[in-house]
């Protein structure tokens, strides 16, 4: 093998999370969708039938041990390559290696750990090995895979999305950690009340950040007990460990767009500078910066996602060091902009009323009517084409009529967002009017709603 990943080492010298790791699908966490019974990898485990895929999901949710397991069950050979350090050289020997392994009947599993960061050249060589059988390719990637692995891969593997893990989740793999691990029961390691459930909802869906958290607070007790102060303690020291390490620290990229969205341009470029120093991969701050533009500035400021985009693009041109000045400067941007989420309220707001309702019937009068029998069912019949009227505009029906006078969008009173608001109060205003008045009763709710829905990741 190319790597220490999938082998044991001395347990005194392994980090926790590496012991914990399960060893067969039943001792695995979560995932049902995918390892439940009947599930597509449950079902691959059990055939023996290995494909090639693409595991998609957040830091700790699994991603590496699924593949560990896989290989350990279907008796692989397995090769180890981190995107961030392997080259095409690499690729290279480990498709060679590959190809000597068929020869014997051996299969040959190609772990990619951050397969997002590999670029075109290298991931065309990945492909050439996965279409001729040389290897059976499993790349690992917190980012979407749509807008970083190439067409012709994606075409070749299956996506496989992993979610965050439940607390549910988390709790028995910290129940199985006290139950099995030698030198965490050696330690004593016992919890005080309710903070076995405290350190569960601090590790945010990721195991590996969960057991990383008990081992340094086993480390620092003298007893084996964890109680609040030491868990407040072990945090600390574990921020400090994702920053060094380079990891994907979620505390500082949740600074980050919190500092945005809350207008403060000093603190912004203060966690941009922690994130860039840590290793974070810019691509990904960029894209972040993208969601922001749309979510928490929106048209407030129009001008905020084509500079966020056009950042993205700065980025993948020129790279870092240079790409932290465009990045500073959006970031700046976005943070001094007027905010607005009126955008995201309105799509969330229309997703819900669409899945529990359904889709209603579009208005006949603004179907289109490409076909004599469709003109004459009625499709199209009596649409008024707004260019015709006086200032281009017609008061018209378009929700169908079991929704008609639905407000989805509530336009703020913050930069050109307050002129949109005018407009279409202008246009449109009885409804406007009666939104209006009920905005006034309900004083408070959406600001509420606001708080809530906010989202960091």
């Amino acid at each position: 093998m190319s790597d220490s990943l999938f082998s044991h080492s001395n347990p005194s010298l392994t980090p926790l999370a590496e012991r914990m790791r399960p060893h067969n699908a039943a001792d695995y966490a979560g995932q049902s969708h995918i390892m439940g019974k009947g599930a597509i990898v449950r079902t691959m485990l059990e055939k023996k039938t290995p494909f090639s895929m693409i595991l998609w999901g957040d830091p700790g949710c699994g991603k590496t041990t699924l593949a560990m397991l896989i290989a350990e069950e279907l008796d692989m050979e397995s090769e180890y390559l981190s995107a961030i350090s392997a080259g095409v050289a690499d690729v290279r020997k480990v498709i060679q290696r590959g190809r000597e392994n068929k020869i014997r009947g051996i299969k040959t599993l190609l772990f990619i750990d951050e397969i997002h960061r590999f670029n075109k050249a290298q991931q065309d060589a990945v492909l050439g090995a996965v279409e001729a059988g040389d290897v059976i390719l499993i790349g690992a990637t917190t980012e979407n895979p749509s807008f970083s692995v190439i067409s012709p891969l994606l075409s070749r593997a299956r996506v496989l999305k992993l979610k965050p893990l439940s607390e549910n989740d988390l709790l028995n793999i910290l129940d199985q950690t006290l139950e099995k691990d030698e030198l965490i029961k050696s330690k004593n390691v016992h919890f005080e009340e309710g903070v076995k459930e405290k350190a569960v909802k601090l590790a945010q869906g990721d195991a590996r950040r969960l057991l990383n958290l008990i081992e340094i607070a086993a480390m620092m007790s003298d007893t084996g007990l964890i109680d609040d102060r030491l868990l407040k303690e072990s945090l600390k020291e574990i921020a400090v460990n994702y920053d060094k390490d380079g990891e994907r620290h979620y505390d500082t990229i949740s600074a980050f767009i919190k500092s945005v969205r809350g207008s403060d341009p000093d603190a912004a470029v203060y966690y941009l500078a922690r994130m860039i120093e840590g290793g974070e991969d810019p691509v990904f701050i960029a894209r972040r910066m993208i969601i922001l533009a749309s979510e928490d500035v929106g048209n407030a400021s129009p001008h905020a996602l084509p500079i966020a985009v056009a950042t993205l693009t700065t980025v993948q041109n020129i790279g870092l060091p240079e790409a932290r000045i465009a990045l500073a400067q959006c970031a700046i941007f976005l943070a001094s902009s007027p905010k607005s989420n009126a955008s995201y309220l309105a799509i969330d707001k229309a997703l819900g009323m669409i899945r529990e309702g359904g889709s209603h019937e579009i208005p006949l009068h603004i179907r289109n009517a490409p076909t004599k029998l469709m003109a004459e069912i009625g499709y199209g019949k009596g649409y008024r084409y707004p260019h015709n009227y006086p200032g281009h505009f017609v008061k018209e029906q378009y929700l169908p009529d079991e929704i008609k006078g639905t407000v989805f969008y509530q336009p703020t009173n913050l930069g050109s967002e307050a002129q949109i608001k005018q407009r279409l109060e202008s246009l449109w205003g009885e409804r406007y009017g009666v939104r209006k008045k009920a905005a006034e009763e309900n004083a408070g709710s959406v600001d509420d709603k606001e708080k809530e829905d906010g989202s960091d990741t």
